[in-house]
């Protein structure tokens, strides 16, 4: 049990360090086009990253694949510009609830790439321990823990703009949609592997 804890609390410290803001900005952006009232959907799309980032982590964390890190270091920006840009041309009408959008494939499909990130960090703290699956399952719990509390930080603002101060709900995605696609091409260019 002191284990579980231990990589737990890892997992929860490591995505809300502030150095790591490369997946809070990722997580932020999924979440730009979503209000209080879309918590559920907000909800699933968290999860759907944090599963697929699991999927990899292990995969990597087991030695299974095994990815060049300064082309998964490029990725990750570009799959934060590729959120941000697609919350900016987006129709007001696929802002809906309920509306089926790219942001739940982008939350699985790029959670893949951003589990790769991860997986030197963990590699690094298990050592050569060969039961991981404990100290897998805690890392990632405690990850989906620091999400939710990103989410709902991220969530509060919202309502507190558009909900309080009468922000559009598209003024509100364009600024914060703008702001993270600028810094991820500034992060592209920093970690740029050619």
């Amino acid at each position: 049990m002191e284990q579980f804890k231990l990589y737990f609390e890892l997992g929860a410290e490591h995505i809300l360090d502030i150095q790591g803001y490369d997946h809070i900005m990722f997580v932020v952006a999924l979440c730009a086009i979503y209000t209080a009232q879309d918590w559920k959907n907000v909800l699933i799309l968290v999860t759907a990253f944090t599963i697929g980032h699991s999927i990899t982590l292990a995969l990597s964390a087991l030695e299974i694949i095994n990815f060049r890190t300064d082309i998964i270091e490029f990725l990750i920006p570009v799959t934060i510009f590729i959120t941000a840009f697609s919350n900016i041309i987006r129709k007001q009408n696929s802002m809906k609830p309920g509306y089926l959008n790219l942001n739940y494939f982008f939350g699985l499909f790029f959670g893949l790439i951003h589990g790769l990130g991860f997986s030197n960090y963990l590699k690094s703290l298990l050592g050569r321990d060969e039961s991981i699956v404990t100290q897998l399952l805690s890392f990632n719990l405690g990850l989906e823990l620091g999400q939710i509390i990103i989410v709902l930080i991220f969530m509060i603002l919202a309502f507190i703009c558009t909900g309080l101060f009468n922000v559009a709900r598209r003024d509100w995605n364009l600024v914060i949609s703008s702001a993270i696609a600028g810094i991820a091409i500034t992060m592209m260019m920093e970690t740029k592997f050619w």
